[in-house]
């Protein structure tokens, strides 16, 4: 009989992917979501259980239910510019919807915890090549609540024989290859999405926001990691946990990344179709560039990164942008 997994967050982009390769992977997948940003029918490897993190019955109902062996935590929000602006918000959801859920865990003996986290928890770390030793000095509370998820697995596995694989990673790109599920934010924020958006004529001209950075084409560097190679990891991260080799927090990256204009370039080969532009200002706060690399990933886990370059995340994503996409 397959072991459950209960995946939170399983609704929506990452964690739909999640689900899809857990199921390849002979695991079932329960996807724990509220749906507030998620989307019903992207759930379609395994049981949905409606629920919110905020409320410790909706996560002991689950565990009672499904009695997975492992979590897989994705649910959380995420907008960094709104963090800024609602602080109390970011703490209040994704740290204490993490601490039910963390307790809801260890209540239901489920003691096997993968976590998605961000490198936004090093905060703006410009022009390093991040790893997992790297100074963590979140600059906003989206990075922060994230660092303190982190802190309290931490406690949680010292006090309780919690234990949890922490993934960092910057921009997730791309999709399911075969076309079932995609990438889709109201509103969206991703680069490459947006990009495709404005290609198919669906919004207007994308705006490249400085052009002057001291990067090889003066457009700023960012890393993308495709969506397949992401929950191919936290996969193994849960296989990893359960054979018992304990505790471990894994960079996930490509260790250069790309600037704007090599994104915008692909995508004009990718798609066979001219990008619409305009040049803008650089924006307050905008880092030069932000890369981590991924070589304890790929060296304890196994990882191969197939996918993380910009002809299959661009193209994956055209297939998606094509589509006509979840409704509510």
């Amino acid at each position: 009989m397959a072991q459950t997994v209960l995946v939170t967050g399983g609704a929506g982009y990452i964690g739909a992917h999640a689900c899809k390769v857990l199921k390849a992977a002979g695991f079932t997948p329960v996807t724990f979501d509220n749906l507030n940003t998620g989307w019903e029918e992207a759930v379609k490897y395994g049981p949905f259980f409606k629920g919110d993190l905020m409320n410790r019955a909706d996560v002991d109902a689950a565990f009672a239910q499904y009695r997975p062996v492992a979590v897989l935590h994705f649910a959380a929000l995420s907008l960094v510019g709104e963090s800024m602006k609602d602080p109390g918000k970011y703490w209040r959801v994704n740290v204490m919807g993490a601490l039910n859920l963390i307790e809801g865990a260890i209540a239901a003996g489920c003691l096997n915890f993968v976590f998605s986290s961000t490198c936004a928890t090093y905060g703006d770390q410009d022009g390093v090549l991040l790893d997992e030793t790297s100074v963590q000095m979140p600059i906003n509370s989206y990075g922060a609540s994230k660092r303190a998820i982190e802190d309290m697995l931490n406690n949680f596995a010292e006090s309780h024989g919690l234990n949890r694989v922490i993934f960092r990673y910057f921009n997730v790109a791309g999709c399911d290859p075969e076309g079932e599920i995609g990438e889709q934010h109201v509103p969206e924020t991703h680069l490459i999405p947006l990009m495709l958006e404005a290609v198919a004529g669906k919004r207007p001209a994308l705006t490249v926001f400085g052009t002057d950075y001291p990067t090889r084409d003066g457009t700023c560097v960012r890393d993308y990691v495709h969506v397949m190679d992401l929950v191919d990891a936290h996969v193994l991260g849960l296989q990893w946990l359960l054979e018992g080799k304990g505790n471990r927090v894994f960079n996930l990256g490509t260790g250069t990344g790309f600037t704007v204009h090599e994104v915008i370039d692909a995508s004009r080969t990718v798609t066979n179709r001219e990008v619409p532009i305009t040049l803008g200002d650089r924006r307050a706060g905008d880092a030069v560039a932000l890369v981590s690399g991924s070589a304890r990933a790929i060296e304890e886990l196994g990882w191969q990164p197939k996918r993380s370059n910009l002809r299959d995340m661009i193209g994956d994503a055209w297939v998606w942008a094509q589509q006509p996409g979840f409704s509510k």
